[in-house]
């Protein structure tokens, strides 16, 4: 039971335990990070696993000790985070549907046809902000499976969005993670990042909020 609970917390806080991954397995620590963070956004039932966090503390290790090759971890956690997505996809594509052919009340028909609507005209945003999100972005691509989104629209979005995520947290922890101020405060830094990623995610659901109409009663004039 102590051996589970060990490995829970190194897993659960993998970020933290990174130097000491790096002294204990060397070379093999490319394989974890990998694996990690496919799993992070392979897998609907695995949103709990560092993603963010993880990426900007190996972008910091990478500078102050030369532990990583930069170039090499950049391409291997944009693969691990293009695939993950991409599984996850056909996962909610295969398996998904499935849950809507019977009488459930929790998986209508009409749900699984709103989806499909709602992924033909904001799947490619949702897909990319959705990388800047923790949990949502486990979610995203499983809905989008389920709603039917054309994989060759998904597929552009995921690219872009893989991209775009790994290289903000590695290079970021890379240039700016050794900074006193950010190793004093990583946990509120992590927490400021994650706020600010949210930012085009709010702006987009103002942007498209509609003014209620008011409907007056007009008096007739006699």
């Amino acid at each position: 039971m102590e051996l589970i609970t060990t490995i829970l917390e190194w897993v659960l806080h993998l970020d933290a335990h990174l130097a000491q991954i790096i002294q204990q397995f060397g070379g093999w620590t490319y394989g974890i990070l990998f694996f990690v963070i496919f799993m992070e956004t392979g897998f609907v039932v695995t949103p709990f696993l560092p993603g963010d966090s993880l990426l900007f503390a190996a972008g910091a290790l990478a500078a102050s000790t030369g532990a990583f090759d930069m170039v090499f971890l950049f391409v291997l956690m944009f693969i691990a985070a293009f695939a993950g997505d991409s599984v996850n996809y056909w996962i909610g594509h295969t398996v998904g549907p499935k849950a809507f052919t019977g009488t459930s009340k929790l998986f209508k028909k009409e749900y699984l046809e709103r989806t499909q609507a709602f992924y033909e005209k904001h799947g490619g945003k949702t897909i990319l902000l959705a990388r800047f999100i923790p949990i949502i972005r486990t979610f995203a691509p499983f809905v989008a499976g389920i709603g039917k989104m054309r994989y060759g629209y998904f597929i552009t979005y995921n690219i872009v969005g893989g991209f775009l995520w790994t290289g903000l947290f590695l290079f970021g922890g890379y240039f700016f993670g050794n900074l006193p101020f950010v190793n004093d405060n990583f946990s509120f830094v992590v927490i400021a990042i994650i706020l600010i990623s949210l930012i085009p995610a709010v702006v987009e659901v103002l942007r498209n909020r509609k003014p209620a109409v008011k409907i007056e009663s007009e008096t007739p004039i006699e």
